[in-house]
C-alpha cells in the first residue's frame, strides 16, 4: 500500500476546489496550477501552494500542457495528481507522463483508459461484454465520400460524438445526408480544441431517450461496486443541465438491471478508480443502450454522495493508495437533486455571458450545499467552460426534495450576468419533470415553454460589466 503527502489537481474552477476539500480532510497538502488568464481564480488561494503553467500559451492550452503539469509537479515534489474532470481527465497520454515521472495519477490506468475514454473503443468493450450498443460507425476517416458510405450504411438520423472527451463537445444531431458534411467539420474542429483530438463517429440518434448513468467504484482488488443510477435527462444542445438520484422512473428490476449492465462493463476490463458507465433509455421501448463510459470523477457525482452517504473523491484517494474498499452496495437515502449554474442567458438560448459578479448570494439550510469555483467581484470571461456553481439539493422524498428545490432556487443571487437560475426555477414548476417526468434528452429543444426573459443589465451592472472586459483584457 502506497500513501501520498501533497496532491497536484491539474483543473480549476469548483472540481479543483472541491479535490481540495478531500485532501485537507485526508490531511494531504494540496497544489494549484493556474493559466495567466486565472491568476485571480478562486482554486488558486484555496491550496497550500499554487504555480502558474503555459507562459506565452493560450489559457485552455495551459491546462492541457502535459509538460507543464509534470514540470511543476516535480518542482513541487507532488507525488499524486488529480486530473478533475474535463482538460487532461480521459487523456492515457497524461497517466503514462505520470507514471514516466514516478507521480501517482488518480484514476484508471493508460490501459484501461484507452479502451473505455475513446468511446468508440468502448462500444467493442461493452459488445464483448455482451451489453447492448445503439448502432454506429467506426471511428470517422477524413474521406468524406467514405464518410458518406458509413453513414448510408447505418442509417439516418444520427448524433455525431467525439471520440474522446466529454461535456457535449463535438456532438451534433445530423437528421438527413444534407447536414452531413458540415456538422462532421463543425464538430471535428470542436473537438479537436477541447481535447486535442477531432476523432469522432455516428451514433444512431434515439429520439426519445431517457440518460441514465450508473456509478461505478473499482479497486486494486479486482472488486466492482455500483452506486446506483442518476437520471441526466435534462440538457440543452446536448449538455446536462439538471441531474438527480435516483431516477424516477426505473422500476427495482429495471434499476438492477442497468446497474448490474454497468458493473459487467468495468469487471470485463478490470477497472480501478470512480468511472460512469452512461446509458440512453428508449422512452417508448424501455429499452438499454450503452453509449460511453466516462473514466474519471463527473460533474454530476454530488447527487450520488448525497443519496448513499460515500465521499467518491475520498474514494479515488483510497483506491488510488491500494486500499480496499471492502463495502456492500449501498442503500439509497433519499432523493438528490443538482442544479449547474452556468454563466449563461437562458433567455437568449442559453447563450454565454461573461461579465462579473456583482452579488453572490448562496442558499443554506437543511439539505442543501452549493459546490462553488468563484466568489463576489470575480470576472468571468469566455475562455473557459460557463459553470460556475452547482447547487445540489436533498430531500427525504422526491417531492420535499422539489419543494426544497424550489425555496433554494429563490433564495440564491448572483448580480452583475446572466446565469441559469431562471431556468431552473421555471423546471422545478414544469410538471414533465416534477411530476411524470416525461423529460428526455432534446425536451428543452422540443416542449420546454421557454417564457424566461432575457437578461437585462442595470445602468451599474453594465458599467461593471465593461470594466470586467476591459480587465479580462488586462489578464
Amino acid at each position: 500500500m502506497k500513501s501520498f503527502k501533497k496532491i497536484l489537481i491539474a483543473n480549476r474552477g469548483e472540481i479543483a476546489i472541491r479535490i481540495m476539500r478531500a485532501a485537507n480532510e485526508m490531511g494531504k497538502r494540496t497544489v494549484a496550477i493556474y493559466a495567466e488568464e486565472d491568476k485571480l481564480g478562486l482554486h488558486r488561494f484555496k491550496a497550500d501552494e499554487a504555480y502558474r503553467i503555459g507562459k506565452g500559451m493560450g489559457p485552455v492550452a495551459a491546462y492541457l500542457s502535459i509538460p507543464e503539469i509534470i514540470r511543476v509537479a516535480k518542482m513541487c515534489g507532488a507525488d499524486a495528481i488529480h486530473p478533475g474532470y474535463g482538460l487532461l481527465s480521459e487523456n492515457p497520454d497524461f497517466v503514462d507522463a505520470c507514471e514516466e515521472a514516478g507521480i501517482k495519477f488518480i484514476g484508471p490506468k493508460a490501459e484501461t483508459m484507452r479502451k473505455l475514454g475513446d468511446k468508440a473503443s468502448a462500444r467493442r468493450v461493452a459488445m464483448e461484454a455482451g451489453v447492448p450498443v445503439v448502432p454506429a460507425t467506426d471511428v470517422l476517416p477524413d474521406d468524406m465520400n467514405k464518410v458518406r458510405q458509413m453513414a448510408e450504411e447505418v442509417g439516418y438520423p444520427f448524433m455525431l460524438k467525439a471520440s474522446w472527451g466529454g461535456g457535449g463537445r463535438g456532438m451534433r444531431p445530423i437528421m438527413d445526408a444534407s447536414e452531413l458534411e458540415e456538422k462532421v467539420l463543425e464538430g471535428r474542429r470542436e473537438a479537436e480544441a477541447a481535447f486535442g483530438n477531432g476523432e469522432g463517429y455516428l451514433e444512431r440518434l434515439v429520439q426519445r431517450a431517457r440518460h441514465v448513468e450508473v456509478q461505478i467504484l473499482g479497486d486494486s482488488f479486482g472488486e466492482i461496486y455500483h452506486l446506483y443510477e442518476r437520471d441526466c435527462s435534462v440538457q440543452r444542445r446536448n449538455q446536462k443541465v439538471v441531474e438527480r438520484a435516483p431516477a424516477p422512473y426505473l422500476t427495482e428490476e429495471q434499476r438492477s438491471e442497468i446497474c448490474s449492465l454497468g458493473r459487467k462493463i468495468c469487471a470485463h476490463v478490470g477497472y480501478e478508480c470512480a468511472g460512469t458507465v452512461e446509458f440512453l433509455m428508449d422512452m417508448d421501448t424501455e429499452e438499454f443502450f450503452f453509449i460511453e463510459v466516462n473514466p474519471r470523477v463527473q460533474v454530476e457525482h454530488t447527487v450520488t454522495e448525497e443519496v448513499t452517504g460515500i465521499d467518491l473523491v475520498r474514494e479515488q484517494f483510497r483506491i488510488a493508495m491500494g486500499e480496499s474498499l471492502g463495502f456492500d452496495d449501498p442503500v439509497i437515502r433519499g432523493h438528490s437533486i443538482e442544479f449547474r449554474i452556468n454563466g449563461e442567458d437562458p433567455g437568449r438560448s442559453f447563450l454565454p455571458a461573461p461579465g462579473r459578479i456583482t452579488a453572490w448570494n448562496i442558499p443554506t439550510g437543511p439539505g442543501v450545499r452549493v459546490d462553488a469555483g468563484f466568489r463576489n467581484g470575480d470576472v468571468i470571461g469566455g475562455n473557459f467552460d460557463s459553470l460556475l456553481a452547482k447547487l445540489i439539493v436533498t430531500g427525504a422524498t422526491r417531492k420535499e426534495a422539489i419543494q426544497r428545490a424550489r425555496r433554494a432556487l429563490a433564495e440564491f443571487e448572483v448580480g452583475g450576468l446572466a446565469t441559469a437560475i431562471p431556468f431552473h426555477r421555471a423546471i422545478v414548476e414544469d410538471p414533465a419533470y416534477t411530476e411524470d417526468f416525461k423529460v428526455y434528452t432534446s425536451y428543452i429543444e422540443n416542449e420546454f415553454k421557454n417564457e424566461i426573459s432575457a437578461f437585462e443589465s442595470t445602468a451599474a451592472e453594465i458599467q461593471t460589466h465593461v470594466a470586467a472586459e476591459k480587465l479580462v483584457a488586462e489578464v
